[in-house]
């Protein structure tokens, strides 16, 4: 078996062997040595997201390798405060109070590439930009993230929340993540169907308060074709031309993010978001048919027409922008320090200035509005940080 590794950085874990030739080098080739835990105290949560919104910690901590982890928890347990694990902050709403706990951001650097052939087995530590990781893989002519490209924030959220975009999601490539387990502070590697994979969720966010996610590992394929079956993908692409590389299948997909603000860039005025703050609903058939039959009566179908939907397994799963849109809520609409993108009307827009209330305030108004229109609930995609359930939306 051939190894080779790029982008190893600052990763010293205690226990390398899990790692086997991996390593911890750092960037003068030597190990480094390990970090010291620093906990701070009142640390504002608002600069580490993408919404810029919400309260502070009690206590924080940046912790790079399994040791600080298990040190931060100890210390959590003696002073007996709340734990909760933060990445890059792409897809979180922090409460204006704050959690009134310990957060531990986890941070921990490295990617490992081994060779088998026609595949290729890519472990990356949770700290990693997972932007970053796919372009390495689409660099090295490895099919099976590229329609991921443009996705905001860090390797160990993806399997959290199965991301997924454009007819691919990550559960479609991961082989295992290895773990914490934060009740017995053991170190282990779980399978693909121990994860519970399920549209835009896992295990790991049914149980958010079981594992600290270390690295995820997946296995792409050499020279592998781009996976094309996401409609607006295909147009981009003009598919029946010519078979795309996986090179041109990630840069139209970054084009496409781009037209729709869902690519982070300081010029953008719709950058503060967590991308789509509703997930497409899943519905049955004979949901669906009530859904058109709504739609036809009220108006917003014609006769001839049917909401925009595509098959999920047996089910279908419909557009919820679509349902957004048709409920009276307008790209572009703007509510004090609050808006919906002016080009996706899925992602919620923090224009500066606001508190989370005034966001979830909006979030509620769409959500009882579709629901009023269309007799469909919509179902948040971000996780709530500071909130007494995991759902606030339904408070």
């Amino acid at each position: 078996m051939k190894e080779f590794r790029i982008s190893l950085r600052d990763l010293c874990w205690r226990e390398q062997a899990r790692w086997g030739t991996l390593g911890v080098m750092s960037e003068n080739g030597g190990c480094n040595q390990e970090s010291i835990l620093q906990i701070r105290h009142r640390v504002s949560l608002a600069p580490l997201t993408t919404l810029e919104l919400g309260g502070a910690a009690s206590s924080f901590a940046s912790v790079d390798s399994v040791g600080m982890a298990k040190e931060a928890i100890r210390w959590a347990r003696r002073n007996s405060q709340p734990l909760a694990i933060l990445g890059g902050g792409s897809n979180v709403v922090v409460s204006d109070e704050g959690f009134g706990g310990i957060v531990l951001q986890a941070a921990p650097r490295g990617v490992q590439f081994q060779d088998e052939g026609s595949t290729v087995r890519v472990t990356a530590a949770a700290g990693e930009s997972w932007d970053d990781l796919v372009g390495m893989t689409v660099a090295e002519n490895l099919a099976g993230l590229e329609c991921l490209s443009g996705i905001p924030g860090w390797v160990g959220a993806t399997p959290i929340q199965n991301v997924g975009a454009y007819g691919q999601d990550v559960a479609m490539t991961i082989e295992g993540v290895n773990v914490l387990d934060l009740t017995s502070l053991d170190e282990k590697t779980l399978g693909r169907e121990a994860c519970g994979f399920g549209y835009r969720t896992s295990s790991f966010r049914e149980f958010p308060d079981r594992f600290m996610v270390l690295s995820v590992t997946y296995v792409l394929q050499r020279g592998g074709s781009p996976k094309i079956e996401y409609r607006e993908l295909r147009q981009a692409l003009g598919i029946g031309v010519a078979a795309p590389s996986l090179a041109e299948a990630r840069q139209t997909v970054l084009d496409l993010r781009r037209s729709k603000s869902m690519v982070i860039e300081e010029s953008d005025p719709n950058r503060c978001s967590v991308g789509s703050f509703f997930v497409n609903p899943v519905v049955n058939a004979v949901t669906l048919a009530r859904l058109n039959q709504l739609a036809r009566a009220s108006g917003v179908l014609e006769a001839s027409e049917s909401a925009p939907s595509f098959p999920a397994g047996h089910d279908f799963k419909v557009s919820a922008a679509w349902l957004i849109e048709k409920a009276g809520f307008a790209k572009g609409t703007q509510r004090g320090s609050f808006g919906i993108s002016s080009a996706h009307a899925l992602a919620l827009v923090h224009h500066g200035g606001g508190n989370t209330g005034e966001l979830l305030a909006l979030a509620k108004d769409i959500r009882e509005g579709v629901r009023r229109q269309f007799d469909i609930e919509l179902q948040p995609e971000p996780v709530f940080l500071g909130f007494p359930t995991s759902n606030p939306l339904t408070l």
